[in-house]
Parts: C-alpha cells; structure tokens; sequence
C-alpha cells in the first residue's frame, strides 16, 4: 500500500473569464498558466459565446491542443463594451470551488462588477486593468471601480504607466503587479518565405523597394495621419503594406491611390494569420498618438513584430518606451518629420535593421512570450494564497 506522504497533493483550481477569450490565440495566457501550473494547477476559461469584436464579430473559436479547460456563456449588449454583461450560467461557474478566480475584464465596466459581485466572498479575485490615465467616471462606473477594488484581493496592469496611475486612487490599498501581455512565440516567428508569398499575392515582385507596415487599428490615435504624412516625406524607394480596419480606412484609401501598387491596404484579416503580414514588412511603424482620455497601454503590435524580426519605429506615447527599450527606434509624437527621418535611416541602413530585429527576438524570448507572462501570473496568485487575502 503506497504511503501517505508519496501522495500528490490536489491541484489549485483557477477560474480566468474574459471576452476576448473568444479569440482562440487570446487564451494563450490561460493555456500557459496551465502548461505552467503542471501538477499544482488546473486552469478553467471563460469566454462568450459570442462577442462584438473592435474590427470583427466572433464566436468563440477552439483551439486546437488546449491545455486549459474552455467554458463559454452568453454576453449581452457586447457592442457596448462598457455595458456588456454575461449570462446568468457564469454564476453558476462562478460558485463551484475556485482557488482564485482571475478577471481580464476593467474594474469600472459592468462585466467587471457582475464578477466581483458573483464571486463568493470566500474566493480570492484579482483584476486586470489597462487603465493608464487617472480618470473619475460618471455613475454608475465610478461606483462600480469603488466595489470592485475594494472587493478584489489584487490587481495587475499591463504597464508601469497604470501603477502610476492608479495608486493615488485608492488601488494602493491592494497588492499588484505589473503584468505585460505576451507573445505566442510558436504563432508569431521569423518566416521570410512566408513573408514572400504573401508579398506574391499583394502583387508585389520579391525584389523591390522595402516595405515598410503598420498593423492596427484605422483610429486617429494610433497615429495614422501622421504615418501618411512622414511617408510623403521620405525620399528613398518604399512600399507600404497597411493591415487593419476601422474608421480611417476610407482616408487611407484616398490616400493611397496617387501611390498605386506601392501601398497596399489589408483588412479584415484574422489574429492568426497576422505573423504572415508582419513576415512581409521589412520595418514597422506604431506611430501612437496620447489622446486626452488614452494613451497607449502597451503596444502589443510592437512585440508581436520584434517576435518575427521585424525591426520597429514606434512614439514615445504611453507605455510604448519602456515596451521598446534598446530593441527599436523611439521617435516623437505627432511629428511627421521625425518619424520620415527615422523610416529613411532605416531603410537606407539594413545593418542597422538586422541589428534592432535580433535586439527585438532577444526582448521577446526574454520578457514576453507567453510562458514568462504566465508563470509571473501564477507566482503572484501563489503570494495571494499565501497571504490569505480576500
């Protein structure tokens, strides 16, 4: 009869919920913590079953090899991210035995108060917010920040920039940790032949001038206008392969077309197959622009190139500087001819572009892929538990 003490104890069972779980590569981080967790944890997900994306609808997507478990519920009003609730099946998730329950949902929204008031009191809940501007909000999300933070037994944030800005708060009263999103390194690599053909089906010759990208959304903030105008700065040869969708698009468009097939602009594309577009570029731009109520929270575009060696031009907006480090180049907000300076150095300088893509590899395989993000997830419900706070 085997001993006692040979036993392996019960694992930790961790409930994460978020709506862009809907999206099968957004629930790398739960399938982390699960490869992570091994033997210590069992890590459940929570998705709608459907969602109004920022650029497309999406019902949930599966994925296949997952190593955490996937439930889905109903969301409603999901076109108003600010309103949007889950069905009442999530209370019933929510009131099985957890060890943590973790919410990648705001701390003001209405989903976000629906989780705080649904969890049971007994269960350790910790948030995650991408707030990075002080901001008092009219009711009742002011009233639903208040509960929430003073409900949850921590916090996390995607950068330095939303410490900051939420301490003076009232969030200092609870534990957190900085907590930057990763990369899914086995989805986002260096593949230049993929690179190729997808420069073959835009029409584009292997040889020619290098292309220069963007990959976002079409919205003033991210900078769009101010790309335009550096590109009609610059007067070395290049191509521009913009990736997308949003409300610029027909500004881009109108744009574009005294240029003809240098510039090629891509909707409508899936986050799966993003690494194949970012393989075509040969630098990128993530020309961020602070905005009076946003400011880049973390510049997720920005790893996801360095991931496939694509050299990187990005503002000083936000949480992008401390993103980029030594492994891009940093320029000026709402400066066309400081971001046209830099895309000519660049493209005049292709040692220099190899330089700043092994730099961008090296901060990934460092920093974030999704394996480091997750173990630093689990170690800092680890300390939760052990603190014993609720």
């Amino acid at each position: 009869m085997p001993s006692l003490a040979g036993r392996t104890r019960a694992r930790r069972r961790l409930l994460t919920i978020g709506h862009s779980y809907c999206v099968a590569v957004n629930r790398r981080l739960a399938h982390e913590m699960a490869r992570e967790g091994g033997e210590d944890w069992e890590v459940t997900a929570v998705a709608p079953e459907f969602f109004h994306g920022d650029l497309r609808s999406v019902r949930t997507e599966s994925m296949p090899g997952e190593l955490c478990r996937l439930e889905t519920v109903p969301a409603f009003l999901s076109n108003r991210i600010h309103f949007f609730f889950y069905g009442r099946r999530l209370h019933d998730i929510l009131r099985r035995p957890w060890e943590i329950v973790h919410c990648w949902e705001e701390p003001f929204i209405v989903a976000g108060g629906q989780i705080a008031w649904w969890t049971p009191l007994e269960t350790p809940l910790v948030f995650w917010t991408g707030q990075t501007i002080p901001k008092n909000y009219p009711p009742p999300f002011a009233a639903i920040e208040r509960y929430c933070v003073s409900r949850c037994a921590g916090w996390t944030a995607r950068g330095e920039n939303g410490v900051e800005a939420l301490l003076p708060r009232g969030y200092d009263r609870k534990p957190h940790r900085v907590m930057p999103l990763g990369v899914d390194v086995e989805l986002f690599h260096p593949d230049r032949n993929v690179g190729e053909r997808v420069r073959a089906q835009l029409g584009w010759s292997p040889v020619g001038a290098p292309v220069v990208g963007f990959m976002g959304r079409f919205v003033e903030e991210k900078g769009i206008r101010t790309l335009t105008a550096a590109l009609d700065r610059v007067e070395s040869k290049w191509r521009a392969l913009i990736v997308g969708g949003g409300p610029l698009e027909g500004f881009l468009r109108k744009w574009s077309a005294p240029y003809g097939d240098r510039v090629r602009i891509v909707t409508g594309i899936p986050h799966d197959r993003v690494p194949d577009y970012l393989n075509a570029m040969d630098l990128m731009c993530a020309p961020s622009e602070t905005a009076p109520n946003w400011r880049e929270v973390f510049g997720r575009m920005i790893v996801e190139a360095f991931a496939c060696g694509v050299p990187t031009i990005a503002s000083n907006s936000g949480e992008i500087p401390r993103v980029v480090a030594d492994a891009g180049k940093i320029v000026s907000e709402r400066s066309p001819d400081e971001l046209a300076d830099a895309i000519e150095d660049l493209l005049e300088n292709p040692a220099q572009r190899r330089e700043f893509a092994a730099r961008g590899l090296e901060r990934v395989r460092t920093t974030y892929t999704w394996s480091i993000v997750a173990r630093r997830h689990l170690d800092f419900f680890e300390e939760l538990l052990q603190r014993g706070a609720v």
